[in-house]
């Protein structure tokens, strides 16, 4: 039985070669993720050109991602590192202002002297060091460090609490979007989404450019928190980006927000992925901490439809192992059971309802296995999110369909020429599964569909034996 989870990979140096990414698919990776604050445009045409190749050559369907960077508050670049203790003064300044005292730095969003009071704490490179904020001044801010510790280039600043006024999309963002469409990106991750609204507008200019991939918002702030449902809505999948989020929240909420956002997801019908730190530990490490395997079960066991690797798979020293760790966590405890959230589904339309019926039925049929035709790949998603025990065999006419169930929980997508006679199509889906030997002789086959019908939509529940 195949894996329901999806595997989301990083590339970085660690896997930029056409080998890596080959023993990264074959090790279970399903998607590859582009992180856009560091990737380089040459480099990101030349993965997705092998990615494709190497996909085709496996006769896998391994989907793109491209994540923005979003308007994330760095630090200046230095000429060393500054070691800083408990105590010392640290000033953050507009990149036109001169430096006062020793320890000084400028920051890329110019707004921020505007948006921040005296006394906020800030979080300096993901939690390694907090400062707080003494004075504030029209072109400054004079902090005193809180805790010692190192800090270099383009460190990334937290500000939990405080409502930044950045926009949705920067300058770079809009060069990285057009590259993302330029490569046939599958997924576009939008970074520090607050509301609606900047979902809205990262798809508006994706549709501009001629792109239509799926939107994947990242939740990474206390804004995004408050307006989850609105951001879900306006979503194609939902990223709870811990990383981001673990600063900006008090750290014992962090797993309760996890289930939160979950449940939420499940609830509206949206996809969700569980992401940051996951097997951190890997990344020098061969074998991943017991605390590291708990925190992939629970998220298995939560009914995510992905789990991430970011750093253990760009930078890491064990990037298969890591991909390979999270498959057999995966694949035990799927088989161990789940949470049961595909019953919180909030059906509305008379199709869903259908859709219903078709997982409750295969459910209830010993070894029975679900086939879904699909175009678009929307029955196939809806399907999944009700999250039947039985597997999901998707049957789209071209690839990018395919790709586009890659982050559907328990689909294993397949490409094959529709057919005007529905029973053709049928039977060339059933023998394509034999062949392959992912169903067996006489196994009970629930098929559900809307586009077998030559002339017109009709939406269509049928059980026949392999």
């Amino acid at each position: 039985m195949f894996r329901k989870t999806s595997i989301i990979s990083t590339l970085g140096p660690a896997t930029f070669s056409y080998e890596a990414i080959s023993d990264l698919i074959d090790a279970g990776v399903n998607v590859f993720r582009m992180n856009m604050s560091h990737a380089q445009h040459d480099k990101c045409r030349e993965l997705v050109q092998w990615i494709r190749e190497i996909s085709e050559n496996k006769n896998k369907h391994t989907a793109i991602l491209f994540d923005l960077q979003g308007p994330s508050i760095r630090t200046g670049d230095l000429e060393a590192p500054y070691e800083l203790n408990t105590g010392d003064k640290f000033e953050i300044r507009r990149q036109s202002a001169d430096a006062t005292i020793p320890f000084s730095t400028t920051v890329n969003y110019e707004g921020m002297m505007d948006d921040v009071e005296a006394g906020a704490t800030l979080v300096v490179d993901n939690g390694t060091m907090l400062m707080r904020i003494e004075e504030k001044h029209d072109d400054r801010l004079i902090c005193e460090v809180l805790t010692p510790g190192s800090i270099g280039n383009r460190r990334h600043i937290n500000l939990p609490g405080t409502r930044l006024n950045l926009p949705a999309l920067t300058e770079k963002d809009h060069k990285d979007l057009a590259l993302a469409v330029e490569c046939g990106a599958d997924y576009i991750a939008g970074s520090f989404v607050r509301d609606a609204a900047h979902v809205v507008e990262l798809r508006s200019e994706m549709e501009k450019l001629g792109g239509s991939a799926d939107i994947v918002s990242k939740i990474e702030d206390q804004e995004a928190i408050k307006n989850i449902d609105d951001i879900i809505l306006a979503s194609d999948i939902i990223m709870i980006a811990r990383g981001d989020l673990g600063i900006e929240v008090h750290v014992e909420e962090l797993p309760i927000i996890q289930r939160r956002i979950t449940k939420r997801c499940h609830a509206l019908g949206r996809r969700v992925i569980v992401a940051t730190h996951m097997l951190e530990s890997m990344i020098t490490n061969p074998t991943p901490t017991r605390a590291e395997v708990t925190d992939v079960s629970n998220a298995v066991f939560e009914e995510a439809d992905a789990i991430m690797l970011s750093g253990e798979t760009a930078t890491g020293d064990y990037p298969t192992r890591c991909v390979e760790t999270f498959d057999r966590i995966a694949r035990r405890i799927e088989q161990s059971g789940s949470i049961g959230n595909g019953a919180l589904a909030e059906l509305e339309t008379d199709k869903q309802k259908v859709i219903l019926a078709a997982t409750k039925l295969v459910d209830s049929l010993p070894n029975a296995e679900l086939v879904v035709f699909t175009r678009r790949g929307v029955m196939a998603v809806q399907a999944a999110l009700l999250r039947p025990n039985a597997p999901i065999h998707a049957f789209a006419p071209d690839a990018a369909t395919c790709r586009r169930l890659a982050l559907g929980r328990g689909i294993e997508p397949y490409t094959l020429p529709f057919s005007d006679a529905p029973i053709e199509t049928i039977n060339s889906a059933v023998d394509y599964l034999k062949e392959n030997n992912s169903i067996k002789p006489g196994t009970p086959l629930v098929v559900l569909s809307d586009t077998l019908n030559k002339d017109k939509k009709l939406d269509s529940i049928l059980v026949i034996y392999a």
